[in-house]
């Protein structure tokens, strides 16, 4: 083999060996622009799912937390109108002392202020 083939030969090897670095990295590259592109699409392909459950649980809560404030709103009535049923009661008591000559002790001021404002 003359020199200049060999010239030829080591120079044709290191250019095909630098190629094929270049080809490899290119590759890497790729596959690294590929996969981010995978995982974005699957973000936001999960997105309107995740939506979907963020709603329904919020219209869970949403559900059970006005079943209790529906609940406490009629636990209320009840209580107000036995506080009514109590006063009138403890009233027509009061009444009945004093019609027999008893005078009943004070009540305290929160039933005082009560019987007042009625709240």
């Amino acid at each position: 083999m003359n020199t200049a083939a060999v010239v030829v030969t080591i120079v044709g090897s290191v250019l095909t060996l630098t190629g094929v670095a270049f080809t490899a990295r290119a590759t890497t590259r790729a596959a690294q622009a590929t996969a981010r592109a995978n995982t974005a699409a699957a973000q936001a392909a999960a997105e309107p799912s995740q939506r979907a459950e963020d709603r329904a649980a919020f219209e869970a809560i949403k559900a059970e937390l006005r079943t209790e404030l529906n609940a406490t709103r009629e636990e209320v009535k009840g209580l107000r109108a036995l506080v009514r049923s109590f006063a009138w009661y403890v009233g027509e008591l009061t009444s009945q002392m004093r019609g027999h000559g008893i005078e009943p002790p004070a009540p305290p001021s929160r039933i005082d202020e009560y019987n007042r404002t009625g709240v």
